[in-house]
């Protein structure tokens, strides 16, 4: 039985595609591999009914060889041997992989940080990655003065050009008694459920722990997940003044300054606070062993809490920091920082076996003129690295491929246990009768190379520069469209949607049972007798 009924494809949404499909030409500067201007023709929209054939289809909790039809967007069947008319567009999937769309939990498109904007914006970025496989991201608004909702409404404008689907943390940067309303109106008026604290960024975007704690009581009354960049913003600043002093102004000072256990206090201190108000935590980007270690004690303890480690954090290590060439250094700076050699293998692993559940990028993007912000004083340099496009690609070579993780782990950790988390399954997620058609093809045993000159990001520097493996998205729909294909990317903007994502998910399952058992386990207050006098 289907989840839910298919949509007619809505004819605003056809004159949009129509009118408004768009290309870019190839440039240094521009994203690449666009149609042509002058070859509309040849960036037709693919049809609206489409079977792919003879894949093995692949979900979170299992994997078959079936047939996949879509209609209007939306997965009509999936079983051996679908028969159709005519008017089909015919994808022949033998010998390859058919998964749901991956979906990248943590990005920031064009976003004011830093003295600049982020490179990639809801075009390049969602372009880029629909190339790589990745076809929802969920992005973080940040507030406008503090303020929610003018925070929303600008991102919500960025958003006009968007390309795929997308949805919205919210950063909470103040506390105080409008925020606390605003963030009401967020969950029940706009469809955010997630809310991101930073323990970091002293002076700009660090919430103490008394405001934080406020935050995590807010969170919880309204179903909504605490996230937190877990790093000892106090102790960082102390950390940078450290190296300033000793003469280390170059992109290894950025590392020295905030060194793992700074990380692994702050992740502890979330844990033990979010524990106290008996919610549910997310720490994102986790970087480092230490981090990863207490995520592991509080899950082992029972506690509800998720870590997502970032595509650079398991591939790459700190090395490239001290690269004699500042350009080169300086485009591996991002927060938390990617960190020595056997961290990146002990989250490969932890991701293997479920410590960590799910994949994101922390895409910041920018390039080798911004990063030149930094090139006199570290403290300067933007934080922040590329990976929308490269990520499903990474973890394939790097945990499919290697032997670490199955398919349908690897279907789980980029896309199924996302869409679970923040209550969009299976909507997204999964290849299942109802589910939106948002599904890449992946073929094992082509193989891929990552290059500044080839890839789709407006930046003209890539952190994984070279890098080859095994496993390729050769096509990906979207939307039950065909965007990508034969290396060819069919983008139109606009034709993005905003994904609402309801509160209360499967995290707080059984939270008001297990206050309710606490506080009667509290045997509190006591009736006492004063003495007489």
């Amino acid at each position: 039985m289907a989840i839910r009924a298919r949509r007619p494809l809505r004819s605003d949404a056809f004159l949009l595609l129509v009118l408004f499909l768009v290309s870019i030409s190839c440039s240094t500067s521009e994203p690449q591999g666009f149609c042509a201007v002058g070859y509309e023709s040849d960036c037709g929209l693919s049809s609206e009914k489409i079977l792919i054939k003879g894949g093995t289809v692949v979900n979170a909790h299992r994997k078959e060889v079936a047939d996949v039809y879509i209609e209007d967007g939306i997965v009509v069947s999936v079983r051996p041997n679908i028969k159709v008319g005519d008017h089909v567009k015919i994808i022949d999937a033998t010998g390859k992989y058919v998964m749901p769309g991956g979906i990248d939990p943590h990005t920031h498109l064009e976003m004011e940080f830093m003295g600049t904007v982020t490179i990639d914006d809801f075009f390049t970025g969602q372009a880029a990655a629909l190339a790589g496989g990745t076809t929802m991201h969920i992005d973080f608004v940040i507030p406008v003065n503090g303020n929610l909702s003018a925070g929303f409404e600008s991102y919500m404008n960025k958003a006009k050009k968007a390309v795929m689907d997308y949805g919205f943390h919210m950063a909470i940067t103040k506390w105080d008694e409008g925020v606390s309303k605003d963030m009401e109106l967020m969950v029940n008026e706009h469809g955010i459920n997630s809310f991101k604290f930073f323990m970091a960024y002293k002076g700009s975007l660090m919430i103490r722990d008394e405001l934080l704690l406020q935050g995590l009581q807010k969170c919880k009354s309204l179903g909504a997940i605490a996230m937190v960049h877990a790093e000892n913003g106090d102790a960082v600043a102390e950390g940078q003044k450290r190296m300033i002093d000793l003469g280390i102004t170059g992109p290894e000072g950025h590392a020295l300054s905030r060194p793992p256990v700074l990380e692994g206090e702050a992740t502890a201190r979330a844990i033990r606070l979010a524990n106290f108000v008996n919610t549910p935590l997310y720490v994102v980007h986790v970087m480092s062993i230490d981090a990863m270690e207490e995520i592991a004690k509080a899950r082992k303890a029972g506690q509800r809490v998720i870590g997502e480690p970032v595509a650079s954090g398991l591939i790459l290590d700190d090395s490239w920091l001290w690269h004699p060439d500042y350009t080169t250094a300086a485009k591996y700076v991002m927060s938390p920082p990617i960190r020595t050699s056997g961290h990146d293998k002990a989250l490969q692993a932890a991701l293997s076996t479920g410590v960590l559940q799910l994949v994101g990028t922390d895409h910041c993007a920018f390039n080798s003129t911004q990063k030149a912000l930094g090139s006199e004083d570290f403290r300067k340099i933007p934080n922040g690295v590329n990976g929308i496009e490269e990520r499903m690609h990474l973890i394939w070579d790097k945990m499919v491929e290697s032997g670490q993780m199955t398919v349908t782990d690897y279907v789980r950790v980029t896309s199924t246990e996302c869409a679970k988390v923040f209550n969009i399954y299976p909507r997204k997620g999964a290849i299942l009768e109802g589910s939106d058609a948002d599904i890449i093809i992946l073929n094992p045993n082509a193989s891929f190379k990552i290059a500044a000159a080839s890839h789709h990001s407006r930046s003209d520097t890539n952190v994984y520069e070279g890098t080859k493996g095994k496993g390729k998205v050769e096509v990906t729909i979207s939307q039950g469209r065909v965007v990508y294909e034969d290396g060819k990317l069919k983008v139109t903007p606009g034709s993005g949607r905003y994904i609402r994502m309801p509160p209360f998910g499967y995290l707080f399952d059984g939270i008001e049972k297990a206050d309710a058992a606490y506080f009667a386990s509290l045997n509190a207050p006591i009736q006492r007798t004063k003495s007489a006098a």
